[in-house]
């Protein structure tokens, strides 16, 4: 059965709205449980489809899970077999790729397809594989992927990521935490996911220093303990909401926000003239601004605005003054979107893969559109908020993934916005 979401545009959202845990934290979250034959218990969790794939992998694997409340889950891995991974869900989801770190932490080899994802431009597992290789671990690539680690856990490394990889550095992070030797990883990324594994880890028994600039040392322990934690709330959806309260023009109150990790996306937008309070350290008021302009959107990585939340900027771009230059070295899938702007009335001209200018401001036109991959389902929902008429958007499963019931709570906040059947 595949759904849609239809949305009759142009009003501004009003209200309150509460960010719920980070779905790109949940996942080397819960395969750090794979670390241990301890209970841990996980809470926070955002009730989408790519955490509930996790942890049916993880069951697939021999976990057991059993929920204790809504957003509350205990797991236990003491009887898991890497020999069981389901090798169908690992080849739909790009997370699946944290298993490899966890389960190489806890079994000698393993065996495991390349992982899928999002269509946003190639997304090779190169920068993982050459960073496992340089901790030891013995590599044969065919059909499924071989790794054995013999004895590269009694050893200490030194690591240099070919790139800022947030997963590689939670997969190294991961497999590091049983080493009782120093792992030195640099070029390591250090965004809110990262951070919030490491605080796991870290109850886990590891000892983890941030000793430079993008370097991280670790001292695992042969036998982890059991955890429990609270996820950290999602930046990226507190970043969407923040940015579909600008467009629209509206009031919104966005609690249990983590602004820490936002720091430089609030300065830019202070630059472009918007106007918001920061109330505490998680909670941010939202207020009405006019005659926003963007120069320039560049995504980098952290500290740098995420990728995640460039697809929603560039559709606030389209009703700002002048020309914004969009810029996002990461992926060149990443703006694919625009075509659909461009079908709803946007003025865009696509450089190249990774470079576009918007020309604003547009009025756009309800239209039926597609949600391409996650962030740019956001995108396509803060157009259809602000097009006149009638907006559809297929391939919402692309939202689901890693927004909860985006549309009850936007409807919260007065939107027109439903969920409907596609026939």
């Amino acid at each position: 059965m595949e759904e849609k979401f239809v949305i009759q545009g142009g009003i501004p959202l009003k209200g309150e709205v509460e960010i719920r845990g980070a779905k790109n934290a949940a996942f080397p979250i819960l395969a750090a449980s794979l670390l241990t034959k301890e209970t841990c218990v996980v809470d926070n969790l955002p009730l989408i489809e790519d955490v509930f794939k996790m942890i049916k992998i993880l069951e697939g694997l021999g976990a057991k899970i059993s929920w204790v409340s809504k957003r509350k889950i205990e797991i236990n891995c003491s009887s898991v077999k890497p020999s069981k991974i389901p090798s169908d869900l690992i080849k739909c989801f790009r997370g699946s790729i944290l298993l490899l770190g966890g389960l190489l932490g806890r079994f000698s080899s393993v065996e495991t397809p390349a992982p899928g994802g999002c269509v946003i431009g190639s997304r090779p597992i190169d920068t993982h594989l050459d960073a496992f290789r340089q901790a030891g671990v013995k590599i044969e690539e065919g059909k499924l992927y071989s790794f054995k680690r013999n004895g590269a856990l009694e050893k200490s490394h030194e690591i240099v990521l070919k790139e800022v990889s947030v997963t590689a550095t939670e997969n190294i992070l991961l497999f590091s935490a049983v080493n009782s030797k120093k792992t030195i990883i640099k070029i390591a990324d250090e965004d809110y996911q990262v951070q919030d594994l490491i605080r796991v880890l870290e109850k886990m028994g590891a000892e983890i220093k941030h000793t430079g600039i993008r370097k991280i040392e670790i001292i695992g322990k042969k036998k982890l303990k059991g955890f429990k934690h609270s996820i950290v709330n999602d930046p990226i959806e507190a970043g969407t909401f923040i940015v579909a309260t600008l467009a629209t023009g509206g009031h919104v109150t966005i609690k249990n926000t983590e602004l820490e990790y936002l720091d430089l996306f609030l300065k830019r937008l202070n630059d472009f003239g918007a106007k918001f309070k920061v109330l505490d350290p998680k909670t941010i008021e939202v207020l009405p601004s006019k005659n926003l302009k963007i120069d320039k959107i560049q995504s980098l990585p952290y500290p740098g605005i995420h990728s995640d939340l460039q697809p929603e900027l560039g559709v606030l771009a389209t009703q700002t003054r002048g020309p914004t230059m969009i810029h996002d070295p990461l992926f060149e899938g990443r703006l694919m979107y625009l075509n659909e702007l461009n079908k709803m009335g946007a003025d865009i001209i696509q450089c190249d893969p990774h470079r576009a200018i918007v020309y604003g401001s547009s009025k756009l036109q309800g239209t039926e559109i597609l949600s391409s991959d996650l962030r740019a389902g956001a995108a396509m929902i803060i157009a259809g908020l602000i097009a006149k008429g009638t907006t559809t958007i297929n391939n919402i499963y692309q939202v689901d993934r890693g927004y909860e019931r985006i549309e009850e709570r936007l409807q919260k906040l007065g939107a027109d916005m439903k969920r409907r059947i596609k026939r």
